[in-house]
């Protein structure tokens, strides 16, 4: 049996990268996906072919997560498409109804920027983006899950290793991390599970080529030698989700090849 047999999972920012690895893994592990994207349309509708092409059920849905109104409109209607599919008919009594079972928060900016003459719009942008939505999307979701729902955040090792010219993203995804366990505990009464998974540097086509002096270092840096994968984000958010995680909430699960054991100096 497939690790989410009978499991609807919404995946934010759905469309390319860590989305579609997410959003394609939980497909092959049983779970119908409703796939949230902003703009990126097409590239959304090409991810939701490939999951309909393994048999599982996949649908398009558009949100602009920067507005609370908008991440409440998102989770209702995946919502309802969970239960007028009866995507979720083999979990519904362990976790909603035929509902939504699990959510991925992934959408997410990274942009650049220098903490001197950053303006307050600039820092408001990314942590809308990153951390309001977060809060907005989970909060919506835990209204219509059960008992065996589960709430996945993609945060980053920046919660804790902050790079140069990204104050506004690494604070972003600290927040990040201690919503979840916030979250963990207040709903936890709930039947409800939230972890957060934090990424390393995660491979991408012209990575190497763009930036080629931060993929030498990073290698070197890295136990495993090797870029992440958007796969290997992707695994830990399907145990998370899974039963096989049924014991484990405010959890930050970090997938960064070991770089965040390696000594500083």
């Amino acid at each position: 049996m497939r690790l989410l047999e009978g499991q609807v999972a919404l995946v934010t920012g759905a469309s390319g990268g860590i989305g579609r690895g997410i959003a394609l893994r939980f497909a092959e592990q049983g779970a119908a996906v409703a796939l949230h994207c902003r703009t990126a349309v097409a590239a959304a509708r090409e991810v939701a072919s490939r999951i309909e092409d393994m048999g599982a059920r996949a649908v398009v849905l558009e949100a602009d997560l920067r507005d609370e109104a908008e991440c409440r409109r998102l989770v209702r209607v995946a919502a309802e498409w969970a239960a007028a599919e009866g995507a979720a008919e083999a979990g519904a009594a362990a976790a909603g109804g035929g509902s939504l079972t699990a959510l991925v928060n992934n959408a997410g900016v990274q942009p650049t920027r220098p903490l001197p003459g950053m303006t307050a719009a600039q820092w408001r942008e990314v942590v809308d983006t990153n951390l309001t939505s977060v809060f907005a999307c989970t909060q919506a979701a835990a209204e219509v899950m059960g008992p065996g729902g589960s709430v996945t955040h993609i945060a980053s090792i920046e919660a804790s290793r902050p790079a140069p010219e990204h104050a506004h993203y690494s604070a972003s995804k600290a927040a990040v991390v201690m919503h979840a366990r916030s979250a963990a505990l207040e709903y936890g009464s709930h039947g409800i599970r939230v972890n957060t998974v934090s990424p390393g540097l995660i491979d991408r086509e012209g990575l190497a080529r763009d930036w080629p002096e931060g993929v030498e270092r990073w290698t070197r840096q890295a136990p495993l030698g090797r870029l992440g994968r958007a796969e290997d984000v992707a695994d830990a958010c399907v145990f998370l989700a899974s039963p096989l995680a049924s014991w484990i909430t405010g959890h930050d699960l970090v997938v960064d090849g070991g770089v965040s054991v390696g000594p500083a100096w």
